[in-house]
């Protein structure tokens, strides 16, 4: 029960990375995709019918936590505490600026709600990649089965670590351009004119930066977490996840030579899938490693449960996955058409 369950998070997590990031990935290059307040316009509207769904694989991911793994949410939350101030406020701030830009039309007001959406995508992507290095590189659980995190401490790996090192920050760095790289496939695909022809610019330095910065992390994890790369070779479902990496990277690369934004995107959601779900498969089944010490670990088959809640949770969950995913292909297949700055220019 507790690998199916584990199984089902790291769907969830996949599931919202992919779709929420390019939301952040669009955020994030906002102000230097759209200079004029009509590509600003269309890049808003071809990522509005999708943002306010995607949180959605989020409240799964809650639900999840809460239903099968409690002792998980209840030891990480209080010490993640105000990085999850950080997020909430990120992600009101986005909800924010999407909405309100476009009811005043000043010139100044507009854009400083373009820079705070800007600046809360950029915030998000960061604080993702922040959280997601804490949980490889682990955290300073005690006997107790508790911790607490400052930013930072001695900026190293072991010990009583912070939330910010040389690490944690080269992943969240990470992040920010592999989402900044797959918003710019979203929005090549989504978009026309200059709008897309800058996207198409930017990808060409943003995936070789991805590329650059990926071989760094593993460089950096082989020494920071020398069992996870035994972990890779050892696990099939981790073999099965690589391909699926690797099968992204070469579609991604094969469709940007005849321009083929559709399948471009497609292999951007393959590669970013890939790579969250070999990392899974490696950390199974430690959900929090120790930096003070291997007893401390928190993990799924450690105090393993079979309540009847996650029984009720696993018969509604195939219901629930089903209209979740049917909601998103619809409305993916109701906004193929491009969107082209000149349609929110105003004729003199």
């Amino acid at each position: 029960m507790a690998e199916l369950w584990f199984g089902l998070l790291g769907l969830a997590l996949v599931t919202y990375v992919v779709l929420d990031g390019f939301d952040f990935g669009a955020g994030i290059l906002h102000l230097f995709i759209a200079k004029t307040d009509a590509e600003r316009r269309a890049v808003l509207s071809a990522i509005g019918p999708f943002w306010d769904g995607n949180e959605v694989w989020l409240i799964a991911v809650g639900g999840v936590l809460f239903i099968a793994f409690p002792e998980l949410l209840t030891t990480a939350f209080p010490a993640f505490y105000l990085a999850l101030h950080l997020v909430l406020w990120c992600f009101a701030l986005r909800g924010v600026a999407i909405e309100v830009r476009s009811h005043v039309t000043d010139a100044l007001w507009q854009a400083f709600w373009d820079a705070v959406f800007a600046l809360a995508s950029t915030l998000l992507a960061l604080l993702f990649g922040v959280a997601f290095g804490n949980v490889v590189r682990g955290v300073p659980v005690d006997a107790a089965r508790s911790f607490t995190m400052p930013f930072f401490t001695h900026f190293g790996t072991t010990g009583q670590v912070g939330l910010l090192d040389y690490y944690t920050l080269s992943v969240g760095v990470l992040a920010v351009t592999l989402l900044a790289a797959h918003g710019a496939a979203f929005l090549a695909w989504r978009t026309a004119g200059t709008v897309r022809d800058r996207c198409l610019r930017l990808e060409r330095t943003l995936w070789p930066a991805v590329a650059g910065l990926f071989v760094l992390i593993t460089a950096e994890t082989r020494y920071v977490r020398p069992d996870l790369i035994a972990h890779l070779i050892d696990r099939p479902v981790a073999w099965l996840a690589v391909f699926v990496a690797a099968l992204g990277a070469a579609v991604l690369i094969s469709s940007r030579r005849g321009l083929l934004d559709g399948r471009a995107f497609m292999g951007s959601c393959a590669l970013l899938a890939g790579v969250l779900a070999s990392a899974g498969a490696a950390l199974f089944p430690v959900f929090l490693r120790s930096t003070l010490s291997p007893a401390f670990d928190l993990d799924a088959l450690q105090n393993p449960r079979d309540s009847i809640a996650m029984k009720f949770a696993l018969g509604w969950w195939p219901f629930a996955f089903a209209l979740a995913v049917s909601y998103f292909v619809n409305v993916f297949r109701a906004n193929r058409a491009r969107v082209n700055a000149d349609d929110y220019t105003i004729s003199p």
